[in-house]
């Protein structure tokens, strides 16, 4: 359950994504029907759930698909042996699906040409002071994402205090005037659906994988222009660097899974050598 839903929490301190110290874990989300709340915990080899709040039903309904009930890997082949070796020791990993675009769209965007702390930091700004909180007995300071009418209102002073930029907010705020027909995306999944996405501008094609991964489980959905994946890819499959277009060609073999090979290289792959200090980031909360 832990690897299925890992994609989904943004950092450790996840207004929306909660672990607690007796391993359940807890989700808020926004869904048709409102704000739900849904908790999950292992009880030998069954998951148990329990959803508050109007969206509740939404959330039940939707578990099998967020645990990866509908994830289809029988076609898979294994073309480098490492793979093979990944996907024996990890019969388990499935891609999961939220089955909704919004609550996904906004942190993606987020994450977009900044370093994973700065994107976590404006993340967690939003939902407390945008979102819902969490209802029913969630934990302490849980909030589902900003709906998209709560992100037409933000003031200008807002995004500047959550350190994001005119960029992120234009692409952000131009997907929440339309974010009821993005929904739509899910029904046409695949590229049909991540084409639909990028017709708001700020998305790209970066972007709309990073939705179509997690919104339908979207196992061909490569992050083409990711700052880390090629060089993971490149160094398990190939033992040394590429740039975006050598990670394509060596994952050709594997369509329409080549994202799955991606979440069996981020899950038990040798990783990539790291050279150089920590890159530096800019607060654009002071400019």
């Amino acid at each position: 359950m832990g690897s299925v839903l890992r994609p989904l929490r943004r950092g450790h301190a996840d207004p929306a994504f909660r672990i607690t110290a007796a391993g359940v874990t807890w989700l808020a989300a926004n869904t048709p029907a409102g704000v739900g709340t849904l908790a999950l915990g292992r009880r030998g080899g069954d998951v148990h759930a329990v959803a508050w709040g109007d969206g509740a039903r939404f959330l039940l309904d939707g578990l099998p698909a967020l645990l990866g009930a509908d994830d289809d890997d029988s076609d898979f082949q294994a073309h480098h042996q490492l793979i093979a070796e990944l996907r024996r020791r990890m019969p388990a990993l499935r891609l999961g699906s939220t089955g909704r675009v919004w609550d996904l769209l906004v942190p993606s965007v987020l994450e977009q040409k900044v370093t994973g702390h700065e994107a976590r930091r404006s993340w967690r700004d939003l939902c407390r002071r945008y979102g819902t909180p969490a209802p029913g007995p969630a934990p302490e300071g849980m909030f589902a994402p900003p709906t998209p009418e709560a992100i037409d209102a933000i003031p200008d002073w807002g995004w500047h205090k959550a350190g994001v930029d005119l960029a992120r907010r234009r692409a952000i705020v131009a997907a929440a005037r339309v974010a009821h027909q993005l929904e739509k995306a899910v029904e046409l999944r695949g590229r049909a659906g991540r084409d639909l996405l990028r017709k708001v501008p700020g998305i790209g094609f970066w972007t709309a994988a990073e939705i179509a991964q997690r919104a339908w489980g979207d196992a061909d959905a490569v992050s083409v222009g990711d700052f880390h994946v090629p060089g993971l890819v490149g160094y398990a499959l190939l033992g040394r660097k590429v740039d975006d277009q050598g990670m394509l060609e060596v994952l050709r073999p594997y369509a329409p899974h080549r994202h799955r090979v991606v979440r069996y290289i981020e899950a038990g792959g040798p990783g990539k050598p790291r050279y150089g200090p920590r890159f530096a980031p800019k607060d654009y909360r002071e400019m």
